[in-house]
């Protein structure tokens, strides 16, 4: 049996990002039969530009990007909210992963969009935001595979999520929802 690879992109760089640990959840509650891979590297990628953006000359941490998510059956992004929608990294990672335009590594690839914020409704604009823009660059969003985690600097102060029952439960069902839409896909 083939193992599923699930890549997580967090859009947050802060050492101890909560959206970083929710990933760390996620890989720890891999279903059998399947593992998450945490992306590490989203900083070094520069900015969106097709002026760098050519064959042979792609630079390499967006190269790598590209390459982790090829090899990846599914993704799984997680993300805060920043000034009420996705944080820039985030939304770079999704540029480069767009092109080339009809032909990139997002293309057709099932994908999930969680994440926890300060706030009172855990950065759903930043999530619905993020969904917009990976179904533009042509992922697979999964629409049943969502998550918004309200006010996390209280909830995680001092409990980790992958301590905390309730999250611990919801991140495996968004697992599940998301490796069953590869199953789905090699059905059809």
């Amino acid at each position: 049996m083939t193992e599923n690879t699930v890549l997580a992109l967090v859009g947050s760089l802060r050492a101890g990002s909560t959206n970083g640990q929710l990933a760390e959840t996620a890989a720890h509650l891999a279903p059998s039969g399947s593992k998450v891979v945490i992306f590490d590297g989203l900083a070094d990628i520069p900015f969106y530009n097709d002026d760098i953006d050519l064959p042979g000359s792609v630079p390499a941490a967006a190269q790598r990007l590209r390459e982790a998510t090829q090899n990846a059956d599914a993704l799984l992004l997680l993300t805060p909210e920043h000034n009420g929608t996705i944080p820039a990294v985030l939304k770079n990672a999704i540029d480069w992963l767009s092109r080339p335009f009809g032909e990139g590594a997002l293309k057709g690839k099932p994908t999930a969009v969680i994440g926890t914020a300060y706030g009172q409704y855990g950065g759903v604009w930043a999530h619905d935001d993020a969904r917009k823009s990976l179904k533009i660059a042509g992922a697979d969003v999964v629409e049943e595979a969502k998550l918004s985690i309200p006010g996390s600097l209280v909830r995680f102060a001092e409990v980790h999520p992958k301590d905390d029952a309730e999250v611990s439960t919801q991140v495996s069902e968004i697992l599940e929802t998301l490796l069953g839409a590869l199953k789905d896909e090699v059905a059809a």
